[in-house]
């Protein structure tokens, strides 16, 4: 049978107990000795215990090297046998008060080994004890004893402390088998709780919903994998947390009128993440509410296609009535242009009424630059797709700013970071120089006293990203909602449709286009299109987009609202 707990830590365990009792006995033994005339042979006890120590010491290094421990049990409890009748002997024999110790010995044979060890032990004890006993008694070992017993009573010693000894091996293996069942039983109960609770585990983790468990404190208790992914950080980091710090918004709380709420939440990566929370109390059968229960939905893609929809319902209408008016007015205007300049060749005009036609003339001018965007935003666009390098637009684009911005000394300078030599991709090139350029005047523009303009370009998953980042002033989140509808200029003198034609061509490439800003700290233009793996895909996108492709104003595959 086999031992109930591990034998290796019960070994180590019986050495420190023997070198405790050894002390303990040593003690006692010297301090009887000092004090009352005994016949104990000291040189040759203090010899045997100090030989017991350093036996102690040596199984304590035979553990560290030999692993066989039931041989090392049977060892280590044969040799204290022999020990406890040799201390026995050298104490006064029948006259000794430590026959205790083959009790001691029997029920350690019974822990460490079994029930019929704890029987062989007790039998090989009551042999040691007699042997002694009778040796003393006949004089064939120098006795230390002070009395002397009959015949009878010597057998009588004997054979009650065979009874004795019996009954501890009986009781003590009878003890030793309980324990060990309860043992078992003990291990099977953890087992199953174990399997529960990592069963339980498992549920929390697998759940696609975020959930978050708070104590009443409001502080972080536990995380599981979901809100993991969508808070971006680990269970470590947010243990410990209070809740209300996450987000941007009030929690809803379970006394209120409601139970959830949308709320907002600013990732790591500076995405601003829309979240549905709904809480409940923590509660526990049969006792007292301990916390709270948050359980989190990303709806953060849905918000930024219901806003998209809305987007394209408006970019639509005024497409409609940009494609409506705009040759209607365009009419008129040429009429009054081109009777102002026949105005201003007549002779008798003064310089108030030369000053006057001037302005009319700028104000056509302005006035037909805005109808010649109305025509280019409303107008069904030609699209040419081939295999194109992302960079070597841009570094056409910045080439042509960076020029201009040098002669007109703004005091803006151009940062390059790209992650990869080429940014292969199968686009219309004109057009997504046309993107560029208008997310760089944007940036530009933006920076009216000086600035940086970096320019990053890096892959990320099936695309390349594109960044376009100011310093300048930033936008409020109002502003950003509304960054790509058309009449939203921010600047002095815009016709507010530069990103609508943005938008309208990125989504004209299933790509995706997007603004990041706060006030005073800048903004950054994302652009994401698709990678090109191989030639296949260029021959792909032709084949379903012929040669000359005609994409209307507002179809998108997959467009990329204005995250706020």
């Amino acid at each position: 049978m086999q031992p109930m707990f591990d034998e290796h830590n019960w070994l180590v365990w019986l050495v420190k107990v023997r070198i405790f009792i050894l002390t303990l006995l040593l003690a006692v033994e010297l301090a009887i000795a000092q004090f009352t005339p005994t016949p104990l042979p000291m040189r040759l006890f203090l010899s045997t215990v100090l030989f017991w120590y350093s036996l102690s010491l040596f199984y304590v290094l035979l553990l560290s090297f030999w692993q066989e421990h039931q041989i090392q049990a049977a060892l280590q409890v044969i040799t204290d046998l022999v020990l406890v009748s040799l201390v026995i002997h050298e104490t006064g024999g029948w006259d000794s008060s430590l026959n205790f110790l083959y009790p001691l010995v029997i029920i350690v044979a019974a822990v460490l080994l079994s029930r019929m060890w704890a029987g062989l032990v007790a039998a090989l004890a009551f042999i040691l004890y007699g042997a002694v006993l009778e040796l003393n008694y006949y004089g064939l070992l120098p006795s230390y004893c002070t009395t002397h017993p009959g015949v009878k009573a010597l057998q009588a010693i004997i054979f009650v402390n065979l009874f004795a000894f019996l009954a501890v091996a009986y009781l003590a293996g009878l003890l030793t088998a309980k324990l060990r069942q309860v043992g078992v039983q003990l291990k099977d109960t953890s087992g199953a709780l174990e399997n529960l609770q990592a069963l339980h585990e498992n549920i929390i983790h697998s759940i696609s919903s975020g959930l978050i468990t708070t104590g009443f404190d409001g502080r972080i208790t536990l995380v599981n994998a979901a809100a993991e992914k969508l808070l971006e950080r680990t269970a470590v980091e947010l243990t410990g947390t209070p809740v209300h710090q996450l987000f941007l918004d009030v929690l809803p709380g379970i006394e209120g009128p409601k139970s959830h709420a949308e709320v907002r939440f600013d990732s790591p990566a500076k995405f601003r993440k829309t979240f549905r929370v709904r809480v409940t109390a923590l509660t526990v059968p049969e006792r007292e509410t301990l916390g709270f229960v948050y359980v989190l939905d990303d709806l953060t893609e849905i918000r930024r296609l219901e806003r998209e929809v809305r987007m394209q319902d408006r970019l639509a209408a005024v497409g409609r009535l940009a494609a409506a008016i705009a040759h209607e007015i365009r009419n008129p205007l040429t009429s009054i242009a081109g009777s102002v300049s026949m105005l201003s060749a007549v002779p008798e005009m003064n310089e108030e009424h030369r000053r006057l036609l001037d302005i009319v003339t700028r104000e056509s001018q302005r006035l037909n630059a805005i109808i010649t965007d109305f025509l280019a935003y409303s107008r069904t666009k030609q699209y040419r797709f081939e295999k194109v390098d992302l960079i070597h637009l841009l570094e056409d684009t910045l080439t042509l700013i960076e020029h201009r911005m040098t002669a007109e000394n703004t005091g803006i300078s151009i940062r390059r970071r790209y992650t990869a030599e080429q940014a292969l991709v199968s686009v219309d090139g004109d057009k997504i120089k046309q993107v560029f350029w208008n997310l760089c005047e944007n940036a530009v523009r933006a920076m009216k006293g000086g600035g940086a303009l970096t320019v990053t370009v890096e892959p990320l998953g099936h695309d390349w990203q594109v960044a376009v980042q100011d310093t300048g002033s930033g936008m409020t989140p109002q502003q950003i909602e509304k960054i790509f509808e058309p009449f939203q200029s921010n600047f002095e003198g815009g016709t507010g449709l530069g990103l609508a034609i943005v938008y309208q061509i990125v989504q004209a490439h299933e790509g995706k286009v997007w603004a990041r800003s706060k006030p005073g700290q800048g903004t950054t233009f994302v652009l994401r299109l698709h990678r090109l793996a191989s030639e296949k895909d260029v021959a792909g996108k032709i084949s379903a987009n012929p040669a000359q492709l005609s994409a209307p104003p507002l179809t998108a595959a997959a467009g990329g609202g204005a995250h706020g």
